[in-house]
C-alpha cells in the first residue's frame, strides 16, 4: 500500500512530465508562461470543502497567478467549465474573490460574479496583479433543491489578462466536491449562539435518520457548562431536517443553575429488534463549570463523579423519555470518571444492545471498554478495558461474532485496535493497531455496512476520521474495507472536509468527530465536525466508490 506522501510524489512527476507534453503542442497565443507580459504561471488546485446547500460563497478552486518583475498585469477573465455532474440550474451562482498573496480565504475582495452558470463560463473583472504569488477563490451557492448525491465538478482551463494573453494552468486532477446540509444553533430561537458539537447518526427501522449532538450554549468549550443533547429528524434520507429539539437536558437540578448541570459526549444506538433508540451522555453536576474530565473525583454520587444517563425514544426519535441514571450498575466506586464513546452503539446479531464506553481508573489512567444490556437496555453490564491511555472509542461486530473496538490512542499518530469474543472479559491486540489508520488524536467513526445494490451482497466497514498525523483535525475521510477491517484501500478514500478549522475564523475550535450510518443498500450518510458549519450532513454513494469512479481528470 503506498503512503500518502508516495501518492503525492508520483503524481507531481506526472504533472512534471503532462506539462513537459502539453508545452510541445501549445499554439502561439496560449502559454504556460510568458515573462514579456508579466504573469508566468497559473496553477489550479481543487479545495475540498463541503458545499452547504443554500449558503454562499463556498470554495471550490484556489487558483495561483504567479506575476513576474518585468511587467505588472491585469487579470480579466477566468474561465471555469462544469461538468455534467450536477443539474445546472441548481447552480445558483459562482463567485471569485482576490485574497492578494494570503492563501486563506476571505470574500472581502470580489473579483467578479456570474449568475447565468452553464456548462462554459467567462467570469470577467480587472484586478492588478501583484508581483510574485495572487491568489483567486473560485465560490459556488447551490439551491436548496440540490440533490446530495450530486458533485460539483468545477473547473478553470485558462485565464486572459489585459493584453488579451491566455494562459492555460498547469495539468492538474478534479475530484469534485459534495453538497452538504449544514446544521447552526438557532440563536433566532434561544436569544444566544449556541455551538453544534459531537454527533451521532442513526438510521431507524422505518428509514429514519435521527441525530443528537452537544447543544453547549454560550460557549464552544467542553462540560461543565450548559450544554443539552440536542436532536433533529429526517424522514427523506437527508434531504431536509427537522427544527432542531432536545433529547436530554438534566435543567436545574440540585438547586444548582444549568451551567452546572451540564451534558455531553451523545451516543446513540438502535434497538432493531423493536425500534427504540437510546441515547447515552455524561452529566457532570455541581463542578461550578470546572471541566469534567479533570474534576471528576471517585465515588458514585452526582455531587461527586460524573453520571452516565440515557434516554429512550419509542416513537422514531419524536419524543424521548426522562433521563435514566445507570452509573451504580456499571460504575466502579474507585474509579475517577466512567462514561461513553461518543457516536454511536450497535445491536449485534443475536439482539445485544452494546456502546462503547471509557473510564478513568483508581490512578487516572483512562481506558476503553464496551457495556452492553441483553434484555433490551433494562440492565446493563461492563467489559474490562481494552489498553490503557485510550479514551474515545467506537464497538462494530464483525463477521464470525466477535467485537472490534476501535479507539483513540492518546498517543498519537494512530487508532488502536483490538478484539473480544468474550463481550469484554479479555481483549487482543488486531494486527492493524497503530498502523492502518492515521490519526491526531480525534475520536471517529466505523460501522458495519451491509452493501446490497444490483444483485451484488457484501459486508463492508466504514471508518472516518481526520485522516492526518498532524495535530490539527484537518481531512475528513471515509473508508472502506472488504475484509473485516484487515486493509483499507486507498483506492476507497473520500475526502470530504480537508482544512478543518483553518481559514474561517474557526481555528481555535475543536472539530472533526464524525458518525457514519447506513441509507439504502449503496448509500452512506455522515454527520461531522466540519470548516464550514457546526455540523454538516453529507451522502456518499459507496457503489460509485467501490467502482473507483471518483477520480476525474
Amino acid at each position: 500500500m503506498k503512503k500518502p506522501g508516495e501518492i503525492k510524489f508520483i503524481q507531481q512527476v506526472r504533472l512534471i512530465v503532462l506539462l513537459f507534453l502539453g508545452i510541445l503542442i501549445i499554439p502561439n497565443n496560449i502559454s504556460y508562461g510568458n515573462t514579456h507580459a508579466g504573469i508566468d504561471s497559473a496553477i489550479v488546485e481543487e479545495v475540498h470543502f463541503p458545499i452547504i446547500i443554500g449558503q454562499s460563497k463556498n470554495p471550490v478552486l484556489l487558483i495561483k497567478i504567479y506575476n513576474n518583475q518585468i511587467d505588472q498585469s491585469n487579470l480579466t477573465q477566468i474561465y471555469l467549465t462544469i461538468e455534467d455532474s450536477i443539474t445546472l440550474q441548481d447552480v445558483v451562482s459562482l463567485e471569485v474573490f482576490f485574497t492578494a498573496d494570503n492563501e486563506v480565504f476571505s470574500s472581502e475582495k470580489a473579483f467578479g460574479t456570474l449568475l447565468n452558470v452553464r456548462n462554459t463560463n467567462v467570469i470577467t473583472g480587472i484586478q492588478p496583479l501583484e508581483e510574485g504569488a495572487n491568489y483567486f477563490w473560485v465560490t459556488v451557492t447551490l439551491s436548496t433543491k440540490t440533490d446530495l448525491l450530486d458533485k460539483i465538478i468545477l473547473d478553470c482551463n485558462k485565464i486572459t489578462d489585459s493584453g488579451n494573453n491566455t494562459f492555460k494552468p498547469l495539468p492538474h486532477v478534479i475530484v469534485g466536491n459534495r453538497p452538504a446540509i449544514g446544521f447552526r444553533g438557532d440563536s433566532a430561537v434561544y436569544n444566544h449562539r449556541i455551538y453544534l458539537k459531537n454527533p451521532g447518526l442513526v438510521t431507524t427501522n422505518k428509514g429514519t435518520q435521527v441525530t443528537v449532538f452537544d447543544m453547549r450554549h454560550y460557549k464552544p468549550k467542553d462540560a461543565q457548562s450548559d450544554i443539552d443533547i440536542g436532536t433533529s429528524r429526517s424522514t427523506d434520507n437527508g434531504k431536509t431536517w427537522e427544527p432542531i429539539g432536545i433529547a436530554m437536558d438534566m435543567g436545574e437540578f440540585g438547586g444548582l443553575p444549568q451551567d452546572q448541570n451540564g451534558l455531553c459526549d451523545p451516543s446513540i444506538l438502535l434497538d432493531k429488534s423493536n425500534n427504540t433508540i437510546w441515547v447515552a451522555a455524561l452529566w457532570s453536576h455541581a463542578y461550578d463549570q470546572k471541566r469534567f474530565w479533570t474534576h471528576s473525583q471517585p465515588g458514585m454520587t452526582p455531587e461527586e463523579t460524573g453520571q452516565l444517563v440515557l434516554v429512550k425514544s419509542e416513537d422514531d426519535g419524536k419524543t424521548w423519555s426522562s433521563p435514566i441514571n445507570i452509573t451504580e450498575q456499571i460504575k466502579d466506586p474507585s474509579w475517577y470518571l466512567f462514561l461513553q464513546g461518543p457516536g454511536k452503539g450497535i445491536t449485534m446479531k443475536d439482539g445485544t444492545l452494546v456502546f462503547s464506553a471509557q473510564f478513568k481508573d483508581s490512578t487516572e489512567m483512562p481506558f476503553s471498554t464496551i457495556i452492553y444490556s441483553r434484555d433490551h437496555g433494562e440492565t446493563w453490564h461492563i467489559g474490562t478495558g481494552a489498553k490503557p491511555n485510550t479514551t474515545e472509542s467506537q464497538v462494530v461486530e464483525l463477521q464470525d461474532g466477535s467485537l472490534m473496538l476501535n479507539l483513540r490512542d492518546n498517543r498519537g499518530g494512530s487508532r488502536s485496535v483490538y478484539i473480544t469474543n468474550d463481550m469484554g472479559k479479555s481483549w487482543t491486540k488486531h494486527p492493524t493497531s497503530r498502523s492502518a489508520l492515521p490519526e491526531p488524536v480525534c475520536q471517529a467513526s466505523i460501522i458495519n455496512f451491509h452493501y446490497d445494490y444490483k444483485g451484488i451482497k457484501k459486508e463492508l466497514l466504514l471508518f472516518s476520521n481526520p485522516n492526518t498525523t498532524i495535530k490539527d483535525r484537518r481531512n475528513i475521510t471515509m473508508k472502506i474495507s472488504e475484509d473485516d477491517g484487515e486493509s483499507w484501500p486507498d483506492k476507497y478514500y473520500t475526502l470530504l472536509d480537508a482544512v478543518v478549522g483553518s481559514g474561517f475564523n474557526r481555528k481555535d475550535w475543536p472539530m472533526g468527530y464524525s458518525c457514519i450510518t447506513q441509507i439504502d443498500g449503496h448509500i452512506a450518510g455522515i454527520m461531522y465536525g466540519s470548516s464550514r458549519s457546526d455540523l454538516v450532513f453529507q451522502k456518499v454513494d459507496i457503489a460509485e466508490v467501490m467502482a473507483d469512479q471518483k477520480l476525474k481528470k
